[in-house]
């Protein structure tokens, strides 16, 4: 287990991570402490824990709408599947059937250039 130092709104804090993991979490860190630094130059010094409070809220309301759209990509990418499902089938089945036709009418000619052999040989 790795232990790495990271400093949020002035303060340092010992985390520990998982070996290879501690740039992922210094990277977390300043994320969090460039959030803070921002609420406190919008709205002043109205206490650490609350500005952390008010960061936290910001990052739990950006996950919650990245879910959102996530969840709705999914359907989405879901229903184009399901579309490209329907339209394969339909190619297949009209694919079916113009050779179904083609082979009717071969059959039609074929019949037909026999009769018109068969009248020539009579004839």
């Amino acid at each position: 287990m790795a232990q790495v130092a990271v400093t949020i709104a002035g303060r340092v804090y010992r985390m520990a991570c998982a070996d290879g993991e501690e740039a992922h979490l210094e990277g977390l860190a300043a994320d969090l402490d460039k959030r803070i630094t921002e609420l406190r130059g919008a709205f002043g010094e109205i206490g650490d824990q609350r500005l952390t409070v008010m960061a936290a809220l910001a990052i739990a309301d950006e996950k919650i709408e990245a879910e959102r759209r996530v969840t709705k990509l999914e359907q989405q990418a879901h229903e184009l599947l399901s579309a490209s499902d329907s339209a394969s089938k339909s190619r297949d089945d009209w694919s079916k059937k113009a050779a179904d036709a083609i082979t009717q009418a071969a059959e039609r000619i074929e019949r037909a250039v026999q009769r018109i052999n068969a009248q020539g040989r009579a004839g």
